[in-house]
């Protein structure tokens, strides 16, 4: 499907409320929530309503001109970064048996509701779990309310806990107890619920009674093929801020790389921004590189021999693989890192056992045939079903 036009002088009206700007599109929530707000501005005319942290630049500044019509922000109140202030949060928070991000974007009604005084909307979406207790203020404006399923919020707490101290796994799970019951609240009040594989949407159909649950699939723009000049390396990459990438980078740390740090020259390479997260992971290891966020995450993964994923939690898909498919760049994943995306011993390498997953690298690195193999079969099912104008093929009809 090429991307359609967007020529229209009469377009129906979308509102699109969102926690973050999807513009610039780094990272596996934006990405996912700009190919859809560029699939949705071709057929309608967008309002964004987005949210800023404090200190930031002006989110609408990094739009392209042309997405919507008119872009607001609501600003949240400061948060401290510290880690004493964010214990201390997530403290109330469990007391209160309020999930995190939830609570962080809740309690803004007045101010989305003066910024939507006097519109009325064909459509509605909302964008992550985060902002679905909005969703009846955007239903008095708008005839149909689509609710964007990032990540199953539930399943993420409950899978983070495992293997934490007993404090912070206490906490975890409270969160989850708490998003069950709002999923179990909120699923139902929206028309259209948009999960990521038919694995969430297993999950998510029994809780949503009288939604029509659909699979988009997280994708990546249309992307060529980089040139493949591979260096003495496997890779790491995505936010390494996000708790279920810190801690994948703490498991591999611990129990593959000694098993592959024998090999001569071989390097293990982490990208992605907020790389400070990790620095005291790693740092002690010289054959480590950090590397921190890079322009096109793509080409530095055709790079890399192996994309390894040994990620233990969170929920959704990886983009990380979907990165490495389009970097023609071979796989080896955990279940779970796999999770929705592809056929084990096709697209990519899976294995969950520390010393399975050492293993597997180690074939890779030693055959560049079966590195070849894996590599262009995730490319070919890149290009197949995971562009962004594939992945639009499944909103066709629903909205």
């Amino acid at each position: 499907m090429n991307k359609p036009s967007s020529a229209s002088a009469t377009r129906p009206e979308a509102l699109f409320l969102s926690p973050e700007s999807p513009y610039p599109p780094i990272g596996g929530g934006p990405l996912r929530s700009a190919s859809l707000l560029e699939y949705l501005s071709c057929y309608h005319t967008v309002d964004l309503v987005t949210f800023s942290e404090a200190g930031q630049p002006d989110p609408s500044a990094a739009i392209p001109p042309g997405k919507v019509r008119r872009a607001d922000a609501v600003a949240l109140p400061y948060h401290s970064r510290r880690m004493a202030a964010r214990l201390m949060r997530n403290a109330r928070r469990a007391l209160r048996a309020a999930p995190p991000l939830v609570d962080r974007f809740s309690g803004f009604d007045g101010r989305v509701e003066s910024l939507l005084e006097g519109r009325r909307y064909e459509l509605g979406i909302i964008e992550h779990f985060w902002c679905a207790g909005y969703v009846q203020l955007v239903r008095a404006r708008a005839k149909q309310v689509v609710l964007d399923l990032h990540n199953i919020e539930s399943l993420w707490h409950e899978s983070l806990a495992v293997g934490q101290s007993p404090f912070r796994a206490a906490a975890l799970r409270r969160f989850a107890t708490a998003a069950r019951r709002l999923e179990q609240k909120l699923w139902p009040q929206f028309d259209v619920i948009l999960v990521a594989s038919e694995h969430d949407a297993s999950r998510v159909r029994p809780l949503a009674r009288g939604s029509q649950v659909v699979v988009y699939p997280n994708a990546l723009p249309e992307i060529p093929l980089p040139a493949k000049i591979e260096r003495e390396e496997i890779v790491f990459s995505g936010n390494l801020e996000y708790e279920p990438n810190i801690e994948a980078i703490r498991y591999f740390r611990r129990n593959m790389w000694p098993l592959l740090r024998f090999r001569p020259g071989l390097k293990w390479r982490i990208i992605g921004k907020n790389p400070g997260s990790v620095r005291a992971l790693v740092s002690a290891d010289s054959r480590i590189e950090l590397s921190g966020p890079v322009s096109d995450a793509v080409t530095e993964l055709a790079r890399s021999q192996v994309a390894v994923v040994p990620v233990l939690s969170g929920s959704g898909t990886r983009l990380k693989i979907l990165e490495a498919w389009a970097a023609a760049t071979a796989v080896v994943s955990t279940t779970f890192g796999a999770e929705g995306l592809g056929q084990a011993g096709e697209h990519l390498l899976v294995g969950d056992n520390p010393r399975d997953f050492a293993a597997l690298v180690l074939r890779l690195l030693d055959s560049p045939e079966e590195r070849r193999r894996l590599g262009s079969a995730g490319r070919q099912l890149y290009e197949q079903s995971y562009t962004w104008p594939a992945a639009w093929q499944r909103l066709q009809g629903i909205f």
